[in-house]
Protein backbone atom coordinates (compact mmCIF):
# COMPACT_ATOMS: atom_id res chain seq x y z
CA UNK A 1 0.00 0.00 0.00
CA UNK A 2 1.56 3.24 -1.16
CA UNK A 3 1.01 5.95 1.61
CA UNK A 4 -1.92 8.49 0.69
CA UNK A 5 -2.37 10.50 3.90
CA UNK A 6 -0.33 13.75 5.16
CA UNK A 7 0.34 14.74 8.40
CA UNK A 8 -2.29 17.42 8.32
CA UNK A 9 -5.00 14.60 7.59
CA UNK A 10 -3.26 12.19 10.47
CA UNK A 11 -3.71 15.13 13.11
CA UNK A 12 -7.17 15.56 12.32
CA UNK A 13 -8.10 12.43 12.81
CA UNK A 14 -6.51 11.36 15.11
CA UNK A 15 -7.81 14.79 17.02
CA UNK A 16 -11.69 13.74 15.66
CA UNK A 17 -11.16 9.88 16.87
CA UNK A 18 -9.70 11.68 20.88
CA UNK A 19 -12.24 13.88 20.74
CA UNK A 20 -14.99 11.19 19.97
CA UNK A 21 -13.95 9.17 22.62
CA UNK A 22 -14.10 12.27 25.20
CA UNK A 23 -17.52 12.45 24.39
CA UNK A 24 -18.41 8.75 24.94
CA UNK A 25 -16.85 8.82 28.17
CA UNK A 26 -17.84 12.20 29.57
CA UNK A 27 -21.41 10.44 28.50
CA UNK A 28 -22.24 13.13 26.31
CA UNK A 29 -23.06 10.47 23.22
CA UNK A 30 -24.52 7.49 23.50
CA UNK A 31 -26.99 4.13 22.56
CA UNK A 32 -26.46 3.72 18.47
CA UNK A 33 -24.82 7.03 17.54
CA UNK A 34 -22.09 5.65 20.45
CA UNK A 35 -21.29 2.59 18.61
CA UNK A 36 -21.42 3.78 15.13
CA UNK A 37 -19.03 7.07 15.95
CA UNK A 38 -16.62 5.06 18.02
CA UNK A 39 -16.10 2.66 14.83
CA UNK A 40 -15.51 5.39 13.09
CA UNK A 41 -13.36 6.69 15.45
CA UNK A 42 -10.92 3.42 15.40
CA UNK A 43 -10.74 3.48 11.43
CA UNK A 44 -9.49 7.20 12.24
CA UNK A 45 -6.95 5.88 14.40
CA UNK A 46 -6.04 2.72 12.06
CA UNK A 47 -5.44 4.46 8.93
CA UNK A 48 -3.72 7.42 10.21
CA UNK A 49 -1.62 4.74 11.62
CA UNK A 50 -0.72 3.09 8.24
CA UNK A 51 -0.74 6.64 6.05
CA UNK A 52 -3.40 4.88 3.65
CA UNK A 53 -7.02 5.68 3.24
CA UNK A 54 -8.79 3.34 1.00
CA UNK A 55 -11.95 5.58 0.16
CA UNK A 56 -9.00 7.83 -1.34
CA UNK A 57 -8.48 5.25 -4.13
CA UNK A 58 -11.88 5.44 -6.17
CA UNK A 59 -11.53 9.13 -6.34
CA UNK A 60 -7.88 9.29 -6.64
CA UNK A 61 -6.97 11.48 -3.75
CA UNK A 62 -3.82 11.77 -2.08
CA UNK A 63 -3.20 14.22 0.99
CA UNK A 64 0.44 13.40 1.04
CA UNK A 65 3.06 16.49 -0.33
CA UNK A 66 5.05 16.41 -2.83
CA UNK A 67 8.81 16.52 -2.75
CA UNK A 68 9.90 19.85 -3.89
CA UNK A 69 13.16 19.68 -6.61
Amino acid sequence: MKANMGNTDKIIRILAAILIGVLYFMQLISGTLAIVLLIVAGAFIITSFMSFCPLYLPFGLSTVQKEKK
